[in-house]
Parts: structure tokens; C-alpha cells; sequence
């Protein structure tokens, strides 16, 4: 049964913490980005949203992140990040800042020396969801230190809500990595365990075509975007067509929800490629607006339709906030797909750059 009011029973649980004894310990983690179907865009209070959405999680685009402690002899926190073995000062303010946001929550890092080295399989702050993959892997990397000092056991049913709860505050889309296949995060109506807190996985509810997807993520630039998803969904506070989108993307998701349970695929393609380009709508809709598909991302989008309509394969895209399209496919096609990919797209793509990617079982402790 989920935790109603998980913020208070965190509160009150990391209450009984003491001084930790072990005096040093690692831990590392290799957690996936994920790719959503109905789009969240928008968000209030602390990191909730405006709506629910629906993610696939991925495979191959996925962040490792190593944690290293050491116990002090006086309190402060303190931590040493290295991105790619360098120094990356505006990653290390982020993840200090999250930090700090959470110390209540686990006080224990107050008396640590903690390092973390971070890498990621894909260009990070180019519309693969990076902050997703990067944060769920740190906020794994704490849990499994807390379980080190205090014995939080992680066959718990609830300990992977916690790491979805705890996700959510560092990056909103990053509550959905944790989970096998799919997830749902935001209340509903349509399913009973969701909530604005933290997300819930969908493996249960699949068809298994849908556990068969491949994503194939076309790099039309791994230049860093020009607007944050941060400022982007500040933006949708006064955009003119934020009520209505809320409320169409909530009637989306009971859709979305049939659609994966019965494997209608066709229904499938209709809903992530409308969403996909909703989302997109709402940044050029914004004041200030701003544009993140590139001239290529929309001829891709034509050849990929042209395809689909000459050869009669299943294959929709999508997007994040950027302008890299992945390519969503049942794993049945995939050679013909590669082979299109290879003779038509490779040309459009950034030095030719693709990742070949598939719907994956989520994170894993290295």
C-alpha cells in the first residue's frame, strides 16, 4: 500500500537516525533516462505537476553515478563531483543544492565527505532526458548508503517509492526511471496507486508488445539546449493554452492507459506523435517563446511518416525538450528499420550519431 503522506513519515523516520558508526563506504549505480508518452509540462509547489504522464524506460541512454563517504569529525556537507573525471561546477551546484534541499530527510549526509562521479552514455542537456537518468542514479546511490548505516532494507514494497519521491525533487521526470518498462507519474482518476508524490510502474498493465519497443534516438545536436526544461516549464505559468493542455493531457493518459493494456498500436502512434508535437506547440506558445526542433528534426518527422505509410510497419516518434527524435517501434522490425535509418536518416543526424535503444527493466546496482 503506498505511503499517503510520505513526506511526513520520511521526516519522522530519519528522526531515529544517529551519528552513523561505519566510517566509510561506495556505492554505485547505473540508472536508465526514460522517454514519455504523454508529455508533463508545467508544475507547482515542490516539483509537482500539472498534469500526469506516461514514460517508457530506456536502456542504453542511462547515467552511471558513483558515491563515495567517508565519516568526518565535524559537521557540514560537503561533496567532490566530477562529471566525466573533470570538474563540472554547474552539475556539482546542482547536486549540492538537491543535497541540501534534503538533509532533513537524511541528516546523516551532514557527517559525511561524500564524492561522486557521474557519466552519462548519451550527450547530456540535448533533449534526452539527462536529468532524469543523472538524478535517480544519486538518489539510488543515497538510499543504498542509508541501508549501509542504518539497515533500510530494499525488499521493502516501499523503498522504491521512496526513490521515486526522492527523485522527483531533484528533477520531476527522474521519479519515473526507477521502473520496469513504464511508469505513470501524477494522480489519476484511472488508476488508484498514483500520485503527485512519486511515480508507479505500469509493468503489470502491459501488453507484452509494448515491453518489445525499441527506440532508436536520432542526434540531431548534442548542443546544450537554449532554454532549460526548468525555464520551460516555468513558462507554461502564464501561457495562454496551459488549462486546456492540462486537461487534455489528463483525458490523454486514461487513453494511454487502455491503449497499453489491449497493444492497439495503431492508437499508440496517434497519441505519442500528437503529444510529442503538443509539446512542442506550448514552447513556441510561451512568453517569451522559444523553438528547440532544428530544421532536420522536421524533415526527419516527414521521412519517418512517409515510411510508415509506404511500408505499413508500426513506427511512430517522439520528443523531448530538444530536438533528437526517437524513433518507437515494436522489436519485431527492427532490421528494416536500421536499414531505413542507415539508407534514409543517418544523413540528417549529427555526424551520423544514433543510439539504438530499447525499452528496458530499469535501474541496476554495479
Amino acid at each position: 500500500m503506498p505511503i499517503r503522506n510520505p513526506e511526513t513519515h520520511y521526516l519522522q523516520q530519519a528522526a531515529t537516525y544517529k551519528p552513523p558508526n561505519l566510517r566509510e563506504g561506495r556505492t554505485e549505480w547505473k540508472s536508465p533516462s526514460n522517454i514519455a508518452i504523454v508529455k508533463y509540462w508545467g508544475k507547482h509547489g515542490k516539483q509537482l505537476p500539472q498534469n500526469p504522464s506516461i514514460s517508457l524506460t530506456l536502456s542504453e541512454a542511462y547515467t552511471r553515478t558513483a558515491v563515495s563517504y567517508r565519516v568526518k569529525k565535524t559537521r557540514g556537507l560537503h561533496v567532490d563531483f566530477l562529471f566525466d573525471d573533470r570538474p563540472y561546477p554547474l552539475f556539482a551546484e546542482k547536486i549540492y543544492s538537491f543535497l541540501n534541499q534534503i538533509l532533513p530527510f537524511f541528516p546523516f549526509l551532514d557527517w559525511l565527505d561524500l564524492a561522486i562521479s557521474s557519466s552519462n552514455s548519451f550527450p547530456h542537456s540535448s533533449g534526452i532526458a539527462s536529468s532524469a537518468s543523472s538524478m535517480s542514479a544519486l538518489v539510488l546511490g543515497l538510499l543504498d548508503i542509508e541501508q549501509q548505516l542504518y539497515g533500510v532494507s530494499k525488499a521493502d514494497p516501499a523503498w522504491l517509492q521512496r526513490a521515486s519521491f526522492f527523485s522527483r525533487l531533484a528533477s520531476g521526470s527522474a521519479s519515473r526511471s526507477l521502473f520496469p518498462y513504464a511508469a505513470l507519474w501524477g494522480h489519476t482518476p484511472y488508476h488508484d496507486s498514483s500520485s503527485n508524490y512519486f511515480a508507479v510502474g505500469l509493468e503489470n498493465r502491459l501488453h507484452p508488445v509494448f515491453k518489445t519497443l525499441r527506440d532508436s534516438i536520432l542526434i540531431i545536436s548534442s548542443e546544450t539546449k537554449i532554454v532549460s526544461s526548468r525555464a520551460g516549464h516555468s513558462l507554461m505559468e502564464k501561457n495562454p493554452y496551459a488549462m486546456i493542455r492540462y486537461q487534455t493531457a489528463s483525458e490523454t493518459i486514461k487513453e494511454l492507459l487502455g491503449v497499453l493494456h489491449t497493444g492497439d498500436i495503431e492508437h499508440f502512434i496517434d497519441i505519442t506523435e500528437s503529444e510529442a508535437l503538443q509539446l512542442h506547440a506550448l514552447m513556441m506558445s510561451s512568453k517569451p517563446s522559444f523553438i528547440l526542433m532544428e530544421p532536420n528534426t522536421l524533415q526527419l518527422i516527414k521521412l519517418v511518416r512517409q515510411f510508415r505509410a509506404q511500408s505499413g510497419i508500426p513506427i511512430c516518434f517522439t520528443l523531448d525538450a530538444g530536438p533528437n527524435l526517437h524513433l518507437l517501434y515494436p522489436e519485431l522490425y527492427q532490421d528494416k528499420v536500421k536499414q531505413f535509418i542507415d539508407n534514409q536518416l543517418k544523413e540528417f543526424c549529427q555526424a551520423g550519431a544514433w543510439i539504438d535503444d530499447y525499452v528496458g527493466e530499469g535501474p541496476v546496482k554495479l
